[in-house]
């Protein structure tokens, strides 16, 4: 379905119940699967990834299909090869097998795995035949996906020799490493991160509980929202003491005009406001919260801060080319974005005539729809292609529009989209 949206009639204000996060709910997934005398989890992520992790865990099937789900491609792939007399054949979408997964495969090779390619050379679909690793000593890029670092790092306790890995080069999304050896430690398993090196130990890991918080990552979407309308927003479920990178946006966002209150129960969430404060120029570095990147540079594209944003060298890699994606339906709005050294993202406030009301591509990735919706409160009408792709991460997002006051037409179809309560959003 392609979605026309027009913004709300009045000043706007949301209380938003945020989908759980996926990373955190991806690695629990693993790790649990991984610990002896596990009990099943509380309340997961319901998105397409988070669910595809727990079909495929579940699953005697010896070909095992996770679809468009990258994150958990990788970490099947670790968790497959280190499984003793499992054989699964690993396969995915159609762009899931032109997504690069080499390093891991060689990093997983030279650790004892057993994994050949049934396809191209370097990408899926895999051939995994499970076994005791052994483990030890090995240097890994860390320039270009995290994803890559965590699978080796979860499955690690179960090696004979456990692992000390060394990082070579910028580490990308140091913050989800950090997750992953958090989550470790949650299950009984001590590690040490000490420079470049990571050491893990052979142990097993011990049953535990655990419940889930809210994704920061969906949170980025109604940060952009509160940017550009000055409204009030609520946001339940977010913790300050996050484990996840992505809470850095409480701290970007003071420099676009928004205020972050954190609620006195943890876990409650945080108040969103305007302030005024909204910095001339936004210069960031997003080498350790890249997922955030196409909100940061819708919210400046609209509010017309020129910016400079790096460290986004892994954007090239996930469900699309998401630099190269932002630059071509930016220009749909006028705005002339560059990108350098595939990893900079910049614009110096230039703009372009409108010449017709702007149909925004998705490409296949979530992040492109909900970072580029909200462009709808400066044109209202904008289009959004495949609305479907948001179920990847954030399934009610549509339905939060609406539930906000923005109105939500059928594009193909003008017809309105109803409300769960069964009000349908006039055009």
């Amino acid at each position: 379905m392609n979605l026309r949206i027009f913004p709300p009639d009045e000043l706007l204000e949301a209380d938003i119940t945020l989908p759980l996060s996926k990373s955190i709910t991806n690695r629990a997934l693993i790790i649990n699967a991984l610990t002896p005398g596990a009990e099943p989890l509380g309340d997961m992520a319901s998105c397409d990834d988070s669910q595809a992790m727990i079909a495929a865990l579940s699953s005697a099937d010896t070909a095992i299909n996770i679809g468009a789900a990258g994150t958990t491609m990788r970490f099947l792939t670790a968790f497959y090869a280190s499984q003793p007399g499992r054989q699964v054949t690993l396969d995915g979408s159609e762009r899931m097998r032109h997504r690069p997964i080499g390093i891991l495969v060689e990093a997983l090779r030279s650790l004892g795995a057993d994994i050949a390619y049934r396809g191209g050379e370097g990408f899926p679909p895999l051939a995994i035949n499970g076994r005791q690793l052994e483990g030890g000593e090995l240097t890994i890029e860390a320039n270009v996906s995290s994803q890559y670092i965590s699978a080796l790092l979860m499955i690690a306790p179960t090696m004979a020799k456990g692992l000390k890995l060394r990082l070579m080069g910028d580490v990308a999304s140091r913050p989800y490493i950090a997750m992953t050896l958090g989550l470790m430690k949650h299950w009984g398993v001590e590690c040490q991160w000490e420079g470049d090196v990571i050491t893990v130990p052979s142990a097993s890991y011990r049953p535990a509980a655990f419940s889930v918080e809210a994704d920061w990552s969906a949170a980025s979407y109604w940060y952009e929202i509160e940017a550009l309308t000055s409204g009030w927003v609520t946001l339940r479920g977010l913790q300050e003491k996050s484990l996840q990178g992505d809470s850095a946006l409480a701290q970007i966002y003071t420099k676009l005009g928004v205020d972050t209150s954190f609620q006195p129960d943890e876990g409650e969430g945080v108040a969103l406001s305007a302030n005024p404060d909204q910095a001339p120029r936004l210069e960031v570095d997003l080498a350790e919260t890249p997922d955030i990147a196409q909100s940061i540079i819708a919210t400046c594209a609209m509010l017309g801060v020129p910016f400079r944003i790096t460290g986004l060298a892994s954007l090239k890699i996930k469900e699309t080319d998401r630099l190269e994606a932002m630059r071509r339906e930016l220009l749909k709005v006028g705005v002339v974005m560059t990108i350098e050294e595939d990893s900079i993202a910049s614009w110096d406030g230039r703009r372009r005539p409108i010449m017709e009301m702007p149909v925004f591509d998705t490409y296949e990735d979530h992040r492109m729809a909900m970072a580029l919706a909200p462009v709808s409160l400066y044109v209202p009408g904008v289009v959004i292609n495949n609305v479907e792709v948001v179920a990847k991460s954030y399934p009610e997002f549509w339905q939060h529009l609406i539930d906000a006051g923005f109105k939500l037409v059928d594009a193909d179809h003008p017809v309105a989209v109803a409300s769960e309560e069964g009000e349908e959003a006039e055009a």
